[in-house]
């Protein structure tokens, strides 16, 4: 495939408004929800410069050093109103009375379950569905289409948690709008901090979910501290101001976001623009395959400007405190693992990424020891996991476990169904990696096995 042709299908996929697939019926649904969620009052600190991000991070990763406690003045229960943004999706022959209810991580949104690129050969919905499942993929409270928040003291770990329950309880009682049945199963299927939050409402709510799938999971958390440093953050409104500008922090961003305005023509071709990058380094001497000029621009700055990253008009509005990677060469550190990844769709994944609270940062950690769930449960790991594995699984563990993953099941005492596997060849971020649907076939497999078939 050539770069033209695979910059050409990003695109399309992320212009297009695709809302089937073959085989399933799919809506884009809001749910209202009331949280009560009892969590931190943090100091405030400063946060609006780059150079103030960085400074966090310093002081999050700092060596013996607990931030969380040294910021942490209180407690306070936030009780309020919020939503809830979800696509529903459920097969097109027969609805399942079955829901996989499916929680993205740090860094995503719900479309990571559902990626249209590449005719949906990435989709984990669309294997569900095929299997039987209905699903419901959410934006996880704070992030994306749900309602946004303080990113210090509103916008935490608990709260989410919360969130996510009282969806739970709503397809449980069929009152989902937009949704007009009632499911007598949920699995929760979640993916890092979506599966940390999945394994948080199964110790507090363990008879509110009949399954978990945790992917990208572990018990270990001793190597968070090398994730966030490889994130480089940055203030997400100042890293791309165009899509996740903060209006009170950039006054001026409506008029240079004027469609006629003179200072914001639109773009030159692709083509033309790649094309002129050939020229110049041609012209400094400079010997490469086509494949090897668009590995160059989409890990530089120049992608930002040659897939147009920033040319939104419906900016999601983000104030300073909600940070995100720096850009794509730090992702693949924590996502991605290097040859078995499709280029074309982690230039997406940087178009259409997600920001990560200070709040969460502070309260990721504070999950509970054990779960009292004695159901299904099954993780599922890329075998070079970076934040959860320090980049290889099958690292001896010190314990009885065969791998990181199967440690796990030590965080679930009352000893249900549990099983553990590693996805070969494969980073954090599963759905990006090339074998990422024999993945979800696996996963689907299992479900049927262990008594959670549709």
């Amino acid at each position: 495939m050539t770069p033209l042709f695979t910059i050409s299908l990003l695109l399309l996929a992320t212009t297009a408004a695709a809302t089937t697939a073959a085989s399933r019926l799919c809506s884009n649904i809001t749910i209202p929800v009331q949280i009560s969620s009892r969590q931190g009052l943090f100091k405030k600190f400063p946060i609006l410069s780059n150079f103030e991000t960085q400074a966090f991070s310093q002081d999050f990763t700092r060596r013996a050093h607990n931030l969380t406690q040294e910021l942490l003045e209180d407690y306070r229960t936030l009780e309020g109103d919020f939503n809830i943004s979800a696509r529903y999706c459920r097969p097109e022959v027969a609805a399942s009375s079955t829901i996989q209810l499916l929680t993205h991580g740090i860094g995503f949104d719900k479309t990571y379950w559902d990626l249209s690129y590449n005719n949906w050969n990435y989709s984990y919905v669309e294997v569900a569905t095929e299997n039987g499942y209905s699903t419901l993929a959410i934006d996880r409270l704070g992030i994306g289409n749900s309602s946004h928040g303080d990113p210090l003291n509103t916008i935490q770990a608990q709260a989410e948690v919360e969130a996510l329950n009282e969806v739970t309880t709503k397809l449980r009682n069929g009152q989902v709008p937009g949704i007009d049945r009632i499911f007598n199963r949920v699995i929760h299927v979640g993916h890092s901090f979506g599966s940390i939050q999945s394994y948080w409402l199964s110790a507090l709510y363990p008879n509110n979910t009949d399954g978990l799938v945790l992917t990208g999971f572990s018990p270990r958390g001793s190597f968070l501290a090398t994730t966030v440093a490889a994130w480089n953050l940055h203030n997400a409104f100042l890293n791309q101001p165009f899509r996740f500008g903060f209006q009170a922090s950039l006054p001026y961003r409506l008029s240079l976001n004027e469609e006629n305005n003179p200072l914001r023509p639109p773009p030159p071709s692709l083509s033309y623009q790649l094309g002129l990058i050939e020229k110049a380094l041609k012209r400094d001497g400079y010997s490469f395959t086509s494949e090897q000029l668009w590995e160059l621009v989409a890990s530089t700055e120049i992608g930002n400007i040659v897939t147009g990253f920033n040319d939104t008009k419906a900016p999601l509005k983000y104030p300073p405190g909600y940070l995100t990677t720096s850009d794509l060469t730090a992702s693949q550190y924590v996502f991605l693992n290097p040859g078995f990844y499709d280029l074309g769709l982690a230039v997406l994944s940087e178009q259409t990424k997600q920001p990560v609270t200070t709040g969460e940062l502070l309260t990721l950690g504070g999950f509970p020891s054990f779960s009292s769930f004695a159901g299904p449960v099954f993780v599922f790991d890329g075998d070079r996991d970076q934040p959860f594995c320090g980049g290889d699984c099958y690292a001896p563990t010190g314990t009885s476990s065969e791998n990181i993953a199967a440690e796990s099941k030590s965080l679930f005492p009352a000893q249900g169904v549990f099983g553990a596997y590693l996805q070969p060849n494969t980073g954090h971020g599963i759905n990006f990696h090339y074998n990422a649907t024999a993945g979800y076939h696996v996963i689907q497999r299992w479900l049927v096995e262990h008594g959670l078939r549709p």
